[in-house]
């Protein structure tokens, strides 16, 4: 069995207006992941993932691309908590 984490990522660039939290929740859906999405004032996104580490990881490299129109300057990760609901969702 894969050990389960949870972190939190901020995804900087140019990644605000350009679908970027729904091309997340699906994606972050499709590998059954846990967790939420959302914009930050300033202009960066956020995002808490939970789930097998290995698929953690995956999302992890999607996310340096991202979807199409948005361009990824960075990718950075710290420790996150495991979130309080099951499920992937875009947080207000």
């Amino acid at each position: 069995m894969t050990d389960r984490i949870a972190i939190r990522v901020r995804i900087a660039g140019r990644v605000q207006g350009v679908g970027f939290r729904a091309w997340t929740e699906a994606q972050a859906s499709a590998l059954g992941l846990s967790g939420w999405v959302r914009n930050e004032a300033d202009g960066a996104v956020l995002a808490l993932l939970a789930g097998p580490e290995d698929r953690v990881a995956q999302m992890l490299d999607v996310l340096q691309e991202g979807p199409a129109p948005a361009r990824v300057a960075t990718v950075e990760t710290t420790p996150g908590d495991w979130p309080a609901e099951a499920g992937f969702r875009i947080s207000r």
